[in-house]
């Protein structure tokens, strides 16, 4: 397979660094959009994606296999948009075979203290560690989120952070009381980790003072859930996303408020949510319904 375009390695590197997806599954990925750009240079055809799709129809492919294959296109496209290398999404109006919305993974509250507590808060890497999970799960920030923010996004005295998420939308984020405690324990350390050739404005760095990448949170993120006891399929900073989300409903958060925390553009993104866990729902219906007891 012909190597792929720039943008599509740094989509893909996306995937894996920000979604946390498994190797074999952005291996797919590339295969499916190295199908697409070999169709877009044998036929001419450059991002018209709807004689894409037809191509994989005429294949008799499967239903399922050109729903990935366009699943695959069209978040590249997407991705284009949102990062401002694209003025617009050509697969908005071609159809994509519709498959079954599989729910959110989401860590149990158990597992997520594991995590929490996993650093070593004697060392400063790990007061370091610990304030970015806090952070995350604090904040439900998705981890390209956490890696943009800066200090003066940060008000710690109304506990609130500023992040900038799809499309360069700002949103004002709540802090909670354990992420704004270890974000203090943790920024004598900042202050000791930057070097003097990069005075970084962000608040996550690396152990060489310069901002944390993506991939960097990611890695502190798997290395500290393996600690846990977490296994590494299970985790990544997207679950983590989840996970907060789905605790936040489960706790009694009204959906209009999660949308504004987590940024969702639609209040359809947000409503996933409300697939609760069986167990979840039994509780509230023998606590709500009239009948139930």
């Amino acid at each position: 397979m012909k190597p792929l375009p720039a943008e599509a390695e740094e989509f893909l590197g996306a995937l894996r660094s920000e979604r946390g997806l498994a190797l074999n599954t952005v291996s797919a990925y590339r295969r499916d959009l190295g199908d697409y750009f070999a169709f877009r240079e044998r036929t001419g055809a450059g991002a018209d994606v709807s004689r894409f799709a037809e191509d994989l129809a005429n294949r008799g492919l499967a239903r399922s296999t050109r729903a990935r294959k366009l699943a695959a296109v069209r978040g590249f496209h997407r991705f284009l948009v949102v990062e401002g290398m694209a003025d617009e999404d050509p697969t908005i109006l071609v159809d994509v075979p519709r498959q079954a919305r599989s729910l959110p993974k989401a860590l149990a509250v158990e597992q997520v203290i594991r995590l929490l507590e996993a650093p070593d808060p004697a060392t400063a890497l790990g007061r370091r560690d610990r304030a970015i999970l806090e952070f995350l799960y604090g904040t439900g920030a998705r981890v390209s989120e956490a890696a943009t923010v800066t200090l003066p996004d940060l008000d710690l005295e109304s506990s609130t952070v500023i992040v900038t998420g799809k499309g360069s939308k700002q949103r004002l984020i709540p802090l909670g009381s354990h992420a704004r405690r270890a974000i203090i324990d943790y920024l004598p350390v900042r202050l000791e980790l930057l070097s003097e050739r990069e005075r970084s404005d962000a608040l996550f760095v690396n152990a060489r003072g310069s901002a944390l990448t993506r991939q960097g949170l990611w890695e502190i993120v798997k290395r500290n859930g393996l600690r846990a006891g977490i296994a590494p399929g299970s985790l990544s900073p997207h679950v983590l996303r989840h996970s907060a989300a789905t605790h936040m409903v489960e706790g009694g958060a009204d959906l209009r408020s999660v949308q504004e925390m987590l940024g969702h553009a639609s209040i359809s993104t947000t409503q996933v949510y409300t697939r609760v866990s069986p167990d979840h729902l039994h509780e509230v219906y023998v606590m709500a319904h009239p009948r139930a007891r």
